[in-house]
């Protein structure tokens, strides 16, 4: 049978005005972590049946795959509904040959500039902005291009240590002065993006309650895969973060709305409530004493044995910006990490429950 739908090369496709087109890119969504055309639609191929009428048809469309095979089959899926449809041979990994090979025939700048790293300013920035900032500005950058970053967030510590390792970047140093963190990273474009292997059995957490019984559960949970040589990421979020405070009050200089927070919330897990019969607190000193009498280890004694084996208590720091809470009121142990510490995880893990 004739085919209804067009075959352009790499070549063609990246000689084209996209703005006269619609760009459809059948990848997954961790692939374009790594790399990507902007405005290109992303409609995974494994969830294109049912996200078929998100692709318009105003204009003619252009659809890609990694490699060229998935997308033959869906522009002719396309074509059978109407539309001008063409699909790119070879797929993205042949159009950024091409564009690579574009760039390496550029005139070379003067070698004053050429190992200069570009400087990406992110202070004052809140999680994710930092990263968001540095990925977008290595996004259509060719491998080797080198940028020194600055950022004032604690979290970016972390996120960008696993960003790096996630996107397959590299991470050439790092520092943390005087409240700034610096970091020299330099671009590297992954032949094959970052997947999870079968074979990881990481676990994580991401703790949004702030109930004792719930807190309880995960402890629990946290400790016997830990126990089972995994390794155990606990990430905590909003009510969660008052598990971490201190018992003790930290004197500490906030403005009034946040110290509004601090007194309405309860200060570290001996005030946490039951999400189920709290009667004021007398369900949670019920619990208690249940547990005590059963042998049951309390949450504290969980908490310290997890710390000890292992597992990592990491606070969402964009969290605590907005529910005014402090490095220096968290319990010792404790990481600041943002979204990507969190899904850096996650892409490791066969499980992440949220509690």
């Amino acid at each position: 049978m004739e085919e209804n739908f067009k075959t352009i090369t790499a070549a063609e496709f990246a000689a084209l005005d996209y703005s006269k087109y619609t760009l459809v890119d059948l990848r997954e969504p961790d692939e374009l972590i790594v790399s990507g055309i902007e405005g290109a639609i992303n409609v995974p191929f494994s969830q294109f049946a049912t996200k078929l009428d998100t692709v318009p048809k105003d204009k003619p469309v252009v659809v890609y795959c990694r490699v060229g095979d998935f997308s033959e089959q869906i522009a002719e899926i396309l074509a059978d509904r109407g539309y001008d449809v063409s699909h790119v041979e070879g797929g993205y990994n042949a159009y950024r040959k091409i564009v690579a090979k574009d760039k390496s025939e550029e005139p070379k700048a003067a070698s004053s500039t050429e190992t200069e790293p570009a400087f990406i300013d992110a202070k004052g920035l809140k999680c994710p902005g930092p990263i968001v900032k540095v990925a977008d500005y290595l996004r259509d950058k060719p491998e080797g291009t080198k940028i020194r970053v600055e950022a004032t967030e604690d979290a970016f510590y972390s996120d960008v240590q696993i960003w790096c390792e996630r996107t397959g970047n590299k991470l050439d140093g790092i520092s943390f002065t005087n409240g700034v963190i610096k970091a020299e990273i330099t671009r590297r474009i992954s032949q094959k993006p970052a997947t999870v292997q079968a074979e990881q059995n990481d676990k994580t957490f991401v703790v949004f309650s702030g109930d004792l019984d719930k807190t309880i559960a995960a402890f629990i949970m946290a400790n016997g895969a830990a126990a089972m040589g995994r390794k155990v990421t606990i990430f905590f979020t909003f009510w969660g973060l008052n598990i971490l405070r201190r018992t003790d009050k930290v004197k500490v200089k906030k403005p009034f709305i946040e110290k509004m927070f601090g007194i309405m919330m309860p200060r570290g897990t001996k005030k946490l409530g039951l999400s189920r019969m709290n009667m004021g607190g007398m369900g949670a000193k019920m619990i208690r004493s249940i547990m005590k009498r059963k042998g049951v280890s309390s949450l504290e004694e969980l908490i310290e044995s997890a710390k000890a084996h292992g597992v990592r208590l990491v606070a969402c720091q964009m969290s605590m910006d907005i529910m005014g809470i402090r490095k220096e009121e968290l319990i010792d142990g404790v990481d600041l990490g943002g979204v990507s510490t969190f899904l850096g995880s996650g892409e490791q893990s066969d499980m992440s429950l949220f509690i």
